[in-house]
């Protein structure tokens, strides 16, 4: 399938509709007039909203639900390969489409902005759409979550130019075929996939670099350089280090507030209502693209003050004198370390208390340690079960390998169903929810409690 056959899709069924880089492309069909069906294990806020738009949805391994005349599927890895719909799709030969190649075929025949990274992309990207919006570039946007300007994950424009999350999960950004590409982090992960670091490196970043256009460009972050030395056009941003960085980091009136300098262009007092020094890094390279495509530094000015952040990315849900809640999908040590780190910046003075859930039994094993120096920085630390996702138990890997290699030991294990309780005995000052499970799931029961006083009792 090419990009111009697109046009000849009148029905499409996605298997993981209700998944975040899934749900974008059921959008952008559902757009171009497209009959949208899909399966989902389970309804979300966000599946319901697909619902409501007009795209019709179950959530039972039925095949009789699959409606007929079905021009493509297309599902995502992490739905498993014995899925009835799946076995039922293959036996009777319909095309079937990964994700990642429906969004190669998608931006193939459009200027493409891919940013890839092992953490930072979802944010990045986002900004990077909202920047050149706010400055008169009317660009197309599939992102890696619900972004509080658009509240949507899908953003559709009339340029020729897409903004796009290049995903290194399953090698998925090794279909893109981008014109200006950032790398924002390369710490090893998903080695489920890769097996090691240094193939993490050669099959995934580096191959997804050489993926570039003729002509393109490569922006990565500073500490990245030595990797990509043997790539023309290429050149670094960061904090305090890079070609294009930003400088001077300081908070004021509530903003992050730093100073942009780059080899032509330099902007003092920029302000970035979304905390935390990973943040201004992120936006650094959201600026240098931003510049690139010639928006203004008024409008960069401005977009930055009032860019909300993304839905689960330091996400502040309540607010008020005595008491902050703070939720953060971060699921790698890196992760952590950076929402911890925004939180202590912030909060100076106050006690913080993370509640983490670790996702995948792989991961857990792979960066116990990390995870265990991460949660260290906390003052308090509670850790609920680790959410399996697409996983089979490994013997011998659980949250308590964690716990046991914390040094701190304000810590204790919960179960998710507790939670809230141990949560009102505790009382904390500032509490942050960590991980991308169904943590979430918690966000509006610790939201309506702290709203209606918060008491121990409540």
């Amino acid at each position: 399938m090419e990009a111009k056959a697109l046009n000849d899709i009148k029905t499409a069924y996605f298997v993981g509709i209700g998944g975040i880089g899934m749900s974008a492309i059921a959008r952008y069909f559902h757009g171009r007039g497209v009959a949208v069906y899909g399966y989902d294990k389970t309804a979300t806020t966000l599946t319901r909203k697909l619902e409501q738009e007009g795209m019709t949805i179950h959530y039972t391994e039925d095949v009789s639900a699959i409606p007929e005349g079905v021009d493509l599927v297309v599902y995502t890895p992490a739905v498993p390969a014995e899925h009835a719909g799946l076995q039922y799709f293959r036996a009777n030969g319909f095309p079937l489409k990964k994700r990642a190649e429906v969004l190669g075929i998608i931006s193939r025949g459009m200027r493409t902005i891919a940013v890839a990274g092992t953490h930072g992309k979802t944010t990045t990207s986002t900004m990077v759409a909202y920047l050149l919006r706010s400055g008169g570039v009317d660009c197309t946007a599939f992102l890696g979550g619900i972004a509080g300007n658009f509240d949507s994950n899908y953003v559709l424009g009339q340029s020729d130019w897409v903004v796009v999350e290049a995903d290194e999960y399953d090698r998925s950004f090794l279909h893109l075929s981008p014109d200006l590409a950032v790398i924002t982090s390369m710490d090893p992960d998903h080695l489920d996939i890769y097996g090691d670091p240094q193939t993490m490196l050669e099959t995934g970043f580096l191959a997804f670099a050489r993926r570039l256009k003729a002509g393109g460009r490569l922006l990565v972050q500073e500490k990245l350089q030595a990797h990509f030395t043997a790539f023309d056009r290429t050149a670094t941003y960061g904090l305090n280090a890079g070609e294009y960085r930003s400088e001077n980091l300081r908070v004021e009136d509530g903003f992050f507030t730093f100073d942009y300098r780059s080899p032509k262009v330099e902007m003092t007092g920029l302000q970035l209502a979304l905390p935390g020094a990973h943040n201004v890094e992120n936006a650094t390279a959201a600026i240098t693209f931003a510049l690139e495509l010639g928006v203004k530094e008024a409008d960069i000015r401005k977009a930055l003050r009032e860019f909300k952040g993304v839905k689960r990315r330091f996400d502040t849900i309540y607010r008020d004198e005595e008491r902050v809640y703070i939720d953060d999908y971060a699921h790698h040590p890196s992760e952590l370390r950076a929402a911890i780190g925004a939180a202590r910046m912030l909060f100076p003075d106050r006690q913080i208390t993370g509640v983490f859930q670790p996702h995948l039994y792989s991961r857990t094993q792979d960066f116990a340690d990390g995870f265990a120096e991460s949660l260290d920085l906390l003052d308090e630390v509670i850790l609920l079960d680790i959410y399996p996702a697409r996983e089979k138990p490994i013997p011998g890997v659980d949250a308590e390998l964690i716990l046991g290699k914390m040094k701190n030991t304000n810590k204790q294990l919960t179960q998710k169903s507790e939670l809230l309780d141990v949560i009102k005995q505790k009382q904390p000052e500032v509490l942050l929810t960590l991980g991308a499970g169904d943590i979430d799931t918690l966000i509006e029961p610790i939201a309506n409690w702290l709203k209606s006083g918060g008491s121990a009792n409540a």
